[in-house]
């Protein structure tokens, strides 16, 4: 049985779709982008800057269901420009352990929701 995932300290669906769903053990997230929760803004400064925002809100759907960066096995990132490759590669590591970091896979598309940079999605496992 599925159970939906929201919580208000991530950006709440900008269309028929739930923050993350959680299927027994398993948690699935919708992509998330750098809206910033408290202002309902995009938080575009730097790509650096908009790759936090994602992690961040990211975080706060794994925590919602008790979890962290450590119980996911699976991410993938969308990118508008594999130019910021690296910038986002910097951020992105900061939250996993190298050791244990998760499968992954980033690709390049010609468009994303409101035309931000980046949107990442994750798969955990308790």
């Amino acid at each position: 049985m599925k159970k939906i995932i929201n919580t208000s300290n991530a950006p709440a669906p900008i269309g028929p779709y739930n923050q993350a769903v959680l299927v027994g053990n398993t948690l699935y997230t919708s992509g998330q982008i750098a809206i910033s929760p408290k202002t309902g803004e995009l938080v575009l400064d730097t790509i650096t800057d908009e790759t936090k925002q994602v992690m961040e809100n990211l975080k706060a759907v794994l925590k919602e269901v008790n979890m962290t960066f450590e119980n996911v096995f699976k991410t993938t990132i969308f990118i508008s420009d594999m130019h910021n490759f690296s910038a986002i590669n910097e951020v992105y590591g900061t939250y996993f352990n190298s050791d244990t970091a998760p499968a992954r896979e980033t690709v390049e598309v010609a468009n994303l929701p409101k035309f931000v940079n980046v949107e990442i999605s994750v798969i955990a496992i308790k």
